[in-house]
């Protein structure tokens, strides 16, 4: 299971989103950005998050750790917001945290330059897991320390939202040319040569096992976990063994660098609380 800590102090609301995140500090001395299991995308999206989290890790992908949070109802007297304060109460136990990432930087599409492996790694990991949150529009990447970091994959394994129709989702083609890091020149075929074959039903299972039985939903509410669990990683692998279907549009996408695709203004996406970004002429790292 994931690392589990207790919330101690509610610090404030991060209002990017519907979900309204918040940021928490914990018992072990840590800060977290914190996602509700009472958020109304409900908790199929935590699910998400730590599937796609702990995945990306495996296979050595830049992402902030993950854990549960548990959060008690009192914490949230002190919150004006009255929106806020129910999502708080209606929240009590166990939630999802992100490590947060003081002082990091926001990734401009366009503007920021990452390397073609990683670049093609990410692209990638993006296609397998039908990630449609990792656009120019919308990076969910921040710089922190000179590194890439991913965030936010809530919206990744949409499969789960319709279990009847998961077959078709195999071999459904993944729109690469809205991508992020279309124009880092990302290899994706090193990528596919390099992570096909660590994804593994070995290596599902382990991941699937550290997402807590009570955000595994399955076609009916009388279906165990552990069958659950299962559908997450046949799914997966069948996906993963249909690459011939959507890995060469990926392909095409990354040749192709995003032509004629319009860039963000610079700040657009940029979250509230990084604050205002850097002035112009100072180069992201």
């Amino acid at each position: 299971m994931l690392p589990a800590v207790s919330a101690t102090r509610y610090v404030t609301p991060l209002r990017e989103g519907g979900s309204l995140p918040g940021l928490m500090e914990a018992d072990d001395l840590g800060t977290y950005v914190v996602k509700w299991r009472a958020a109304g995308q409900g908790v199929k999206v935590l699910a998400a998050e730590v599937v796609c989290g702990e995945l990306a890790r495996r296979l050595s992908l830049p992402v902030p750790a993950l854990v549960t949070v548990d959060v008690v109802p009192e914490l949230a007297v002190g919150e004006p917001d009255q929106e806020v304060q129910e999502l708080l109460r209606n929240s009590a136990g166990t939630n999802l945290g992100m490590d947060y990432l003081p002082g990091a930087l926001d990734f401009e599409a366009g503007a920021a330059q990452v390397d073609p492996e990683l670049a093609g790694r990410v692209l990638w990991f993006d296609a397998l897991t039908g990630n449609v949150d990792r656009s120019w529009r919308n990076p969910n990447m921040l710089f922190w320390h000179g590194r890439l970091h991913l965030i936010d994959h809530g919206a990744a394994l949409t499969f789960h939202h319709n279990w009847p129709g998961t077959p078709a989702a195999v071999t459904r083609a993944y729109d690469a040319t809205q991508h992020a890091l279309v124009e880092c020149d990302p290899d994706v075929g090193a990528a596919d040569a390099a992570l096909a074959p660590q994804v593994t039903g070995r290596l599902l299972t382990e991941v699937l096992a550290q997402v807590p039985d009570a955000w595994l939903e399955g076609p009916t509410a009388e279906e165990p976990a552990e069958e659950v669990r299962a559908r997450y990683v046949g799914q997966l692998l069948q996906r993963l063994a249909a690459r011939e279907a959507w890995l060469p549009g990926v392909v095409a996408a990354a040749a192709a660098g995003g032509a004629g695709r319009r860039t963000a203004p610079r700040g657009q996406n940029r979250p509230t609380w990084l604050g205002p970004p850097p002035p112009e002429g100072v180069t992201q790292r």
